[in-house]
C-alpha cells in the first residue's frame, strides 16, 4: 500500500494561507529563538501504510516539508532514517538530484543526534557538512540512512553517517551540529 502525502503542498495565494496554518504567534522558533510568528512541529508516529511505526515531522520545517516527507525510527542498530524517492526528486538525468540527498542528509544529522541534542534542550543549527556523492539513487527504492555520533561536547555534536539505496552507497557524510539556547530579541 502506498502513502499518501501527509501534507498536500500548493502553490500560488493560497500558499501562504496554509503554511500559516502551522505557526504559532509568539513562540520559540525551530532555532531556539523567539519570534512573532514561528513554525512549530510535534514528532509524529505514522499509523498506516509502508511507513507504520516510522516518525515524521508534519508542518516542522517549510523546506523539509517541501522535499519531503522524511521518516525515522529506532531500531536494534540504532537510528535510521528513510525515505521513497519520487518524480520530483529527480535530476535530468533522472538520478536523485544531489540537493535532495543533501537535504535528506541534513535531516539525518539530527535524527542520528536526537539523544545529545535532547539532553541540551534540543536547539541546535548545522556548522557544518562535508559531504561525498559515492552513488546515484534512482525513482521508487527506498533510500536509507545509517550514522552515528562521534563526539558529543558541551557545545558541538560531531556526526558522520552514510546514506544508502539497497547496497549502494549514495554519499557518506560528516557534519557538526552547534547547540544553540534561545535567542533575546
Amino acid at each position: 500500500m502506498r502513502c499518501k502525502r501527509p501534507l498536500k503542498l500548493e502553490f500560488g495565494c493560497a500558499a501562504g494561507k496554509r503554511f500559516a496554518q502551522g505557526f504559532r504567534r509568539k513562540g520559540i522558533g525551530m532555532d531556539g529563538g523567539v519570534s512573532e510568528i514561528s513554525y512549530s512541529s510535534k514528532r509524529t508516529v505514522v499509523t498506516e501504510c509502508e511507513w507504520a511505526g516510522w516518525h515524521y515531522y508534519p508542518g516542522g520545517d517549510p523546506y523539509e516539508d517541501l522535499v519531503g516527507p522524511f521518516y525515522s525510527r529506532i531500531d536494534d542498530k540504532g537510528p535510521i532514517c528513510a525515505f521513497r524517492p519520487e518524480r520530483r526528486h529527480m535530476n535530468g538525468g533522472m538520478f536523485m538530484h544531489g540537493g535532495c540527498i543533501m537535504s535528506f542528509a541534513d535531516f539525518c544529522l539530527f535524527e542520528i543526534a536526537r539523544e545529545p541534542l535532547s539532553q541540551s534542550g534540543g536547539n541546535s543549527v548545522t556548522a557544518t557538512f562535508n559531504g561525498e556523492f559515492v552513488g546515484a539513487a534512482v525513482e521508487g527504492e527506498i533510500v536509507e540512512c545509517r550514522g552515528e555520533v562521534v563526539k558529543a561536547g558541551r557545545s558541538m555534536v560531531f556526526v558522520r553517517g552514510l546514506i544508502t539505496q539497497g547496497d549502494n552507497p549514495i554519499m557518506s557524510f560528516s557534519s557538526v551540529l552547534k547547540k544553540t539556547g534561545s535567542r533575546k530579541t
